[in-house]
């Protein structure tokens, strides 16, 4: 008799690790969707167009960076927008053109031509 209350009783205890292991589960669930929901509302959705002017995003500052050099380089001019986010700038002073991606471009001021 004690066998068949002792495998009882784990039952019963196994069942229950598998509700904490369920509300765990939807927890997590839970707190990732939150979490995508906060992201993709601080996403700003940029257009660019040929002829506009863009700083680049320098990556090297940010290893080898001092406290006040700016992370954006000098002004570039787009030639072209292709799909998928990828810009082909330029720079103005007769540079040749090369792919970035648009994530690392930032529009100048006054940059419509």
């Amino acid at each position: 008799m004690d066998i068949d209350e002792a495998g009882k009783g784990r039952k019963l205890e196994l069942s229950e690790l598998e509700k904490i292991r369920q509300d765990a589960f939807e927890i997590s669930r839970i707190y990732k969707e939150k979490t995508k929901a906060f992201h993709d509302k601080k996403i700003v959705a940029r257009e660019f167009t040929v002829g506009q002017k863009v700083w680049l995003f320098n990556s090297r500052v940010k290893l080898f960076g001092g406290k006040l050099k700016s992370k954006w380089g000098g002004l570039n001019v787009i030639t072209k927008v292709t799909s998928y986010g990828a810009i082909e700038i330029q720079d103005p002073n007769g540079g040749k053109p090369f792919l970035v991606n648009g994530q690392r471009l930032k529009i100048a001021p006054n940059s419509s031509l």
